[in-house]
């Protein structure tokens, strides 16, 4: 017993020797809490601005020789993790999606690891979800500006900030209908080297986006611009024309609608209305030169059985047959010109809003050649059944030989056609002409000219939301100068297409501008 004393003494005597050195290892001071304030609870950030917080913490020093900073936010939505900050305070260029985040504070000590945690409530808005989206060419590569409605800022190249490639000739960038797109992603980038849609949030990309995804093939495309069809969109694709059926989805487009002949680069739809049950679009066959018709749902047993694709003065023969049974209200109406013409050369084709009859059935305007004689086809597209908007099913709306027009024959793309009256304008050089199609014989009046610059764009954007349909009449002109590319808007609807007196809405700090497409919420 004795023994085993005298080890428990001999034990607990180390031990007791061994803590008093280990005490001595140790400096023990007290820390230092901070008093985090100055900052509000909930908190508000448009895109593209800077975010800049100065957090007060007490009246204590903390160094950044003893202390850490991180500044992080986390997604409401998807739980991911952005650091935004290292340093006390904070500075951000705020280039996070649009959306509802957690943001963290956090201050650590070092010397122990001991860390403080303030959060706050983060909206981030977008600054660019209304405004003008300028496409434009730098160098031959595709850049996306963005003139915001939102904070009047201009924002700069958009797509290198989510976008991995270089595409070069750019041609078009386009905001398609919820129906007719992805509800995430309805811009459409067009350009000579790929397509893709961009996000709504940002123009965030992502490889599902390109339009590849969209074919049932799966081929690349290279479409010059996307167009509305009924429940359905067209698209010309080098010189294929295609079709997609949209109804109840965002559809595949199929193998090329043509299979003997080649099409020019623009098509003709009615883009007046979207309550059809047969519509009809058309292409030219830059091949025999001709018009041809197409109408997918010719093909339903329920209606014959007919080719959809069809000589169009052999679609408007069986439209007449279609009136004569019963089947809808007009065949071909219009008696502007005897036939749908052919053999002459594709020039320009352009959709618009403008209906003589003041309905819904829209004018297609498409200029031919014939050498150095140029003329001008207005045509009406409409439903083969007319059960809805549409009154007959083809219109010859309007013809004219538009050939004594200043500098007519230099112009292949830089044309323009309102949709509030009868008028062509087009570009040549540095000037804008307007001819007023009503009245003969048609003669060019020059509207303006732009001293030093080249015109590039000549447009009508046609806006979608009710609210800025009388946007629909001003003229949009993109300029370049020196390198630098200037942005026009010349109301059209008070001035009714007389733009000579108006003075124009302008904006600068853009490349060469391609193509402008008003982005509405």
């Amino acid at each position: 017993m004795k023994v085993l004393n005298c080890i428990y003494v001999m034990v607990l005597g180390y031990l007791l020797m061994s803590c008093a050195k280990d005490l001595g290892n140790y400096s023990y001071h007290n820390l230092v809490e901070p008093e985090i304030s100055g900052i509000d609870a909930e908190l508000s950030v448009l895109t593209f601005s800077r975010l800049q917080l100065t957090p007060a913490l007490g009246e204590r020093e903390f160094s950044d020789d003893a202390y850490s900073f991180e500044w992080k936010v986390i997604s409401m939505d998807n739980d991911v993790v952005t650091v935004i900050g290292q340093e006390r305070n904070l500075d951000y260029e705020m280039q996070l999606p649009e959306g509802r985040y957690k943001l963290f504070f956090t201050i650590t000590e070092k010397a122990s690891g001991v860390y403080w945690q303030q959060s706050y409530d983060l909206d981030v808005e977008q600054a660019t979800s209304a405004g003008w989206m300028v496409l434009c060419s730098e160098d031959g590569k595709t850049r996306l500006d963005m003139l915001s409605d939102i904070t009047g800022e201009l924002y700069t190249d958009l797509l290198k900030r989510t976008f991995p490639f270089e595409w070069h000739g750019p041609r078009k960038i386009q905001q398609l209908s919820v129906e007719l797109s992805e509800a995430d992603s309805p811009f459409y980038l067009l350009t000579e080297e790929g397509a893709t849609r961009l996000g709504k949030n940002g123009f965030e990309w992502k490889e599902e986006y390109r339009l590849r995804y969209e074919m049932a093939t799966g081929e690349e495309s290279f479409p010059y611009e996307i167009m509305a069809m009924g429940a359905g969109k067209i698209m010309v694709s080098g010189t294929d024309f295609y079709y997609a059926d949209c109804m109840g989805m965002a559809g595949l487009y199929g193998t090329p609608v043509n299979k003997t002949f080649r099409v020019a680069p623009q098509v003709g739809s009615n883009v007046a209305t979207a309550m059809t049950i047969v519509p009809v679009a058309i292409m030219y066959d830059i091949d025999n030169k001709r018009f041809m018709g197409y109408s997918p749902n010719l093909a339903t047993s329920d209606l014959g059985g007919h080719e959809p694709l069809q000589d169009l003065n052999a679609m408007g023969r069986l439209a007449d047959d279609f009136c004569e049974i019963g089947r809808n209200k007009a065949g071909v109406i219009g008696t502007a010109f005897e036939k749908f013409p052919e053999g002459l050369d594709f020039v320009y084709m352009e959709n618009t809003k403008y209906d003589p009859g003041n309905g819904k059935m829209a004018v297609t305007y498409t200029v031919l050649a014939d050498g150095n004689q140029r003329y001008l086809y207005g045509i009406q597209l409409g439903d083969m059944l007319t059960y809805f908007d549409c009154t007959a099913v083809l219109g010859k709306a309007y013809y004219g030989d538009i050939s004594k027009c200043t500098g007519i024959t230099q112009v292949t793309d830089l044309f323009a056609f309102s949709s509030l009256k009868n008028y062509m304008y087009y570009a040549v050089g540095n000037t804008v002409y307007k001819v007023d199609l009503s009245v003969l014989p048609l003669k060019a009046e020059k509207q303006f000219s732009l001293s030093g610059e080249v015109i590039t764009c000549l447009k009508f954007n046609l806006y979608q939301k009710s609210e800025n349909i009388s946007k629909s009449y001003d003229l949009v002109v993109g300029s370049e100068k020196n390198g630098k590319g200037i942005l026009r808007i010349y109301e059209g609807l008070e001035s009714e297409g007389d733009f000579r007196k108006v003075k124009p809405v302008e904006y600068s700090g853009f490349g060469r501008i391609v193509d402008a497409t008003y982005r509405e919420n």
